[in-house]
């Protein structure tokens, strides 16, 4: 639920961004909220760091954006709960904003939704390495992806890589305090035919993991 409302969301803002003008004009874009340091430190711009998250370049920047949150979204939300994921999302959002506003050039505007969406990724990474050998194979799939989304962002111009390792960061730490996995509870179960007992376990979840 929450992960298709970022969704419209950013694609209403990406229409919005049609309709004004912005995606042809940089003066439209920065009155749109753009994201440029020397505006957030000089002039108190903060709610800069919010509103550029929601904007975006191009068709093809929203299109690649909107389906890494699609796909890294319902999974967190599912193993977080729906609130706990928002939290995930616009906490990584803030700490990409500030990242980019001390680590990038003063003048240098920034705008996109992949600061959050990679603190989704760390979300992930915290998931799977709480749940201990559960979460191997989780961490394993996905670490090739994480590698080469982080060569991509260091090494293409135009990628910010401040805003891609500031959410990485806050996500996966974030989520490693918040997140408690379900705790095995062992049960015996009996063959009825033969007698036999074999060990079996279900996973319960934790308290605070009920949303």
């Amino acid at each position: 639920m929450i992960t298709r409302a970022l969704i419209v969301i950013n694609v209403l803002a990406y229409i919005w961004e049609i309709y004004t003008g912005a995606l042809r004009s940089d003066a439209a874009l920065i009155r749109d909220g753009v994201l440029i340091p020397q505006l957030v430190l000089e002039n108190h711009e903060w709610w800069r760091i919010i509103t550029a998250g929601f904007l975006h370049g191009g068709l093809a920047h929203i299109g690649l954006n909107m389906l890494s949150l699609y796909w890294l979204g319902r999974f967190i939300e599912v193993v977080l709960g729906s609130w706990r994921m928002l939290l995930v999302y616009f906490v990584s959002l803030i700490v990409s904003g500030l990242t980019i506003v001390f680590f990038s050039a003063p003048n240098v505007p920034t705008l996109g939704a992949s600061g959050a969406i990679f603190g989704l990724f760390g979300a992930l990474f915290a998931i799977g390495i709480k749940l201990g050998s559960r979460g191997t194979d989780l961490v394993r799939s996905n670490i090739g992806i994480l590698v080469l989304n982080l060569i991509f962002s260091f090494t293409f111009p135009g990628i910010s890589w401040q805003a891609h390792v500031g959410g990485l960061i806050a996500g996966f730490l974030f989520t490693y305090v918040i997140f408690y996995p379900p705790k095995p509870v062992y049960t015996p179960v009996y063959d009825t035919q033969s007698g036999a007992q074999y060990d079996s376990h279900l996973e319960m979840p934790d308290d605070q993991q009920r949303y």
